[in-house]
């Protein structure tokens, strides 16, 4: 079979940069296009020397549409406006489409949910392997450790220019613990507290986010009960983490019919219980 070629959207970023870097490293696939946002001062210039790499002879386009017609797969770790055009345009060109993109609301989830009729979709809130191991075991905690006995708190930080929170894999790891625990994270969860609050209140999944420097990526899952603590971590110190297992998912669902994966489904990591 021939490599798989990947677009890159938000080629300019650094996850963007990181992205192609990746996919020069990687066996099975091959740099197709790279994209940037209309107005971009990166259009026009060659990717493959914007990431260090020197000529590729792959030129940034503000058109996604040429770009994905003519490859197999497209990599996004955009904003959640630009990945809802994007997963139409993978469904018009029925391409493999692996989103890492966080922050996306239900509206949101909702057409990459229509788009996955049509394109073979790969979304996570984290594309690492280290992190989705880790939403396994929060998940068996969550449900071996009940309510009654450990309140689950979520502490994660990232490096300044963090646009949302929590991040999009402390979220996962809180599906995880309210999957674990039978529950709806969207009804028991606690993002902010200030002032005072009251008590805690029985069976909530409560959040943390700090940001500032240069943080990739750290996040604590901690079980707090009378006497004992247990915590579950996971620090990200290399962007490449995500841009290998971005890549990882893309070769996984080439050939698959279309629908909405997720990481758990390339790693073969089932659901406890």
């Amino acid at each position: 079979m021939n490599d798989m070629g990947l677009v890159v959207v938000g080629a300019a970023g650094r996850m963007g940069q990181t992205l192609i870097r990746t996919i020069h490293a990687m066996p099975g696939v091959r740099l197709a296009g790279a994209v940037e946002r209309a107005g971009s001062a990166h259009v026009g210039h060659d990717a493959g020397e914007l990431a260090g790499l020197g000529k590729l002879g792959v030129a940034i386009t503000d058109d996604p549409l040429p770009a994905f017609a003519k490859a197999d797969g497209v990599l996004d770790f955009t904003a959640p406006a630009a990945t809802t055009e994007f997963a139409g345009y993978a469904a018009q060109a029925r391409i493999v489409h692996v989103i890492g993109t966080t922050g996306c609301s239900a509206g949101d989830e909702a057409k990459i949910a229509a788009a996955a009729r049509h394109a073979t979709i790969v979304k996570s809130g984290n594309m690492s392997l280290g992190v989705n191991l880790l939403a396994v075991l929060v998940e068996q905690a969550a449900q071996a450790l009940g309510p009654e006995d450990f309140d689950i708190e979520i502490l994660e930080m990232h490096h300044r220019h963090k646009v949302d929170a929590p991040s999009g894999t402390a979220l996962l790891l809180g599906e995880a613990a309210a999957t674990g625990r039978g529950i709806s994270l969207g009804e028991h969860s606690a993002r902010a507290r200030d002032g005072h609050t009251g008590v805690r209140e029985d069976g909530a999944i409560g959040f943390a986010s700090l940001r500032g420097g240069s943080v990739v990526g750290d996040h604590s899952v901690i079980l707090a009960g009378t006497g004992e603590r247990i915590t579950l971590s996971h620090q990200a110190e290399d962007r490449a983490i995500f841009a290998r297992g971005a890549v990882k998912a893309a070769l996984w669902a080439r050939g698959r019919k279309p629908g909405l994966y997720s990481m758990r489904d390339v790693l073969g990591l089932s659901r406890a219980g």
